[in-house]
This record gives C-alpha cells, sequence and structure tokens, in this order.
C-alpha cells in the first residue's frame, strides 16, 4: 500500500514537472531547456512577495508570480527564439543557456542555502490506506488530475486551444488557414512557463528553494519526455508512472540517493530500444539506417 500511494503521488509530480516541457515541444517543436530554471524562478519570486513585503497574501503572491513567469517565457520566445526557430541545436544552446544565466543568477543574487521555503496549504496530514500521507501531496495528487482535465477541455473547445493544436498537428495547413505560427509559438511558452509555475508553487512547499531544484527538474521532464515519445502529452502521463513507480521501488529497496539514476538509465535504455519512446513518431533508428 506504501508503494501503491506514494507511488501515484511520485507520478503524478514527475507529470506535473513535465507537463509544460511537453506543451512547448509539441505545439512549436522547440526544446525548452529554460524549463527548470523558470520553475524555480516562480518560487523564489513568490518567496520574495511574501517576505520582502510583509502582508502580501499567498494567493496574490502565487498569481503574480505565475503570471511574471508567463510574461517572461512569451519574451524569451519573442526576442531570442524567434531568431532561430527551426535550428534545433541552436534553440537548445539557446534555451539552455538562457536557463543557466537564471539559475547562476539567481545563485549569484543570494539563492543559497537552505532558508527559502514556500508554506504548505494546507498543514497536517491523513491516513490513505492505512497510510499516512500530508494534505499537501492529497492536493498535488487533485490539482494535478484537475490540470489535465483542464488542458484536455481547452485544447479540444476553446478557439486558441484549437490553433495550438492545429500547429502541433500540421504547421503548413494551420498557416494556410490563417493561424499565427510564432503568436501560437509565443502562446505555447507563455502557458508552459505558467504550468511550470503552477508545479513549483505545488512542489516547492515539500521541499527549498534551491538552484539545484531547477537542473534535477529540467532532468526529470527531459527523461519523462524523452520516455513518452516527444510532444505526446499521453506517452508523458504513462512515462510519469513508469519513473515515478520505478523510483518507489529504488527507494524502498536500495537508496533515495538512486532516485536520479533511474531517471538517467530510464533515459538510455529507451534511447536503446526505443529512440521515439513509447508513444512517439519520430523515426526509429532501423528507419535512419
Amino acid at each position: 500500500m506504501e508503494i501503491l500511494v506514494y507511488g501515484i503521488t511520485n507520478s503524478i509530480i514527475l507529470s506535473l514537472m513535465s507537463l509544460g516541457f511537453t506543451l512547448v515541444y509539441s505545439i512549436s517543436r522547440v526544446p525548452n531547456f529554460a524549463h527548470g530554471a523558470l520553475y524555480i524562478t516562480t518560487g523564489y519570486i513568490t518567496w520574495l512577495l511574501l517576505n520582502k513585503f510583509m502582508g502580501f497574501p499567498y494567493p496574490l503572491a502565487v498569481i503574480s508570480a505565475i503570471g511574471i513567469t508567463c510574461v517572461i517565457g512569451a519574451l524569451i520566445y519573442r526576442f531570442i527564439l524567434i531568431r532561430i526557430r527551426g535550428m534545433e541545436i541552436s534553440e537548445i544552446i539557446a534555451t539552455y543557456a538562457i536557463g543557466l544565466a537564471i539559475l547562476e543568477g539567481l545563485r549569484w543574487g543570494g539563492l543559497r542555502g537552505m532558508t527559502f521555503t514556500l508554506p504548505t496549504f494546507v498543514a497536517g496530514s491523513m491516513d490513505i490506506l492505512g497510510i499516512n500521507i500530508d494534505y499537501q501531496r492529497i492536493i498535488i495528487v487533485g490539482a494535478g488530475i484537475l490540470t489535465f482535465l483542464l488542458l484536455y477541455l481547452f485544447t479540444h473547445f476553446n478557439r486558441v486551444g484549437l490553433a495550438l493544436r492545429g500547429i502541433a498537428q500540421d504547421e503548413r495547413a494551420a498557416m494556410m488557414l490563417g493561424i499565427d505560427s510564432d503568436m501560437t509559438a509565443i502562446v505555447s511558452l507563455a502557458i508552459g512557463s505558467g504550468l511550470a509555475g503552477f508545479a513549483a508553487i505545488l512542489l516547492l512547499p515539500l521541499g527549498n528553494i534551491i538552484v539545484e531544484a531547477g537542473y534535477n527538474v529540467l532532468i526529470f521532464a527531459i527523461a519523462v519526455c524523452v520516455i513518452g515519445g516527444l510532444g505526446s502529452w499521453g506517452g508523458t502521463i504513462v512515462a510519469s508512472f513508469i519513473i515515478g513507480f520505478a523510483q518507489i521501488l529504488t527507494e524502498k529497496f536500495l537508496s533515495s540517493h538512486y532516485t536520479m539514476v533511474v531517471a538517467l538509465l530510464a533515459i538510455i535504455i529507451t534511447l536503446l530500444i526505443k529512440p521515439s519512446g513509447i508513444f512517439g513518431k519520430q523515426k526509429e533508428l532501423e528507419e535512419r539506417v
């Protein structure tokens, strides 16, 4: 029961970490390697609003931080990525450099140590199937499921969401119908950055706001997307559960120090066996040889 409960919780956590990365790549085909930096930026902005502006309401601080992160994501595409879009290596280098600059800039600015924390939404815990679990993790599971549902409704029944789906499925055909490719890319970067920020608000109360967490989130997001298939939302959820349960089993029977190793090994094994991922549509190795 402990493996089941914490395996589901860990899987939802991984899917929340990866959802923004997957959304950006599936729509604009831009691998946003600044994803982890935007995650930490949201948490740090929230902390600043709560601690440097005493009396600032927590909900307003959360909304403001996520909004600022959305704007940062949109600006990254508008002033940098728009000039190199379609140049895959340049996109990777540029986004990673942006993320590196943000994270190390935060470290240089004083984001060090374990003193930066966010309060939990609700204190306390309860028993589920005989396993004691805190309310924050229960909120994470509920918020994760609700996020998946709302994203599905947005991309299937909203005009903007349908435009994003159109660009993701066939960019040239969508442009012929009058959909602006660059504008949808800006929207996807903004939403993807907002999802990274939303994940930070939910998950950072479980730990500390540290620069290293940004790098870890990026690695987990890449692992989930590679295993599930780049650009596949369904693959992201399936891969999150595979890695999530694998990490819980590793922590249970070996040590928590090996959880990152599990993610990296999963990437290597996937690239060796099925390079396109579980639900990926890229060409397999034998098709390219």
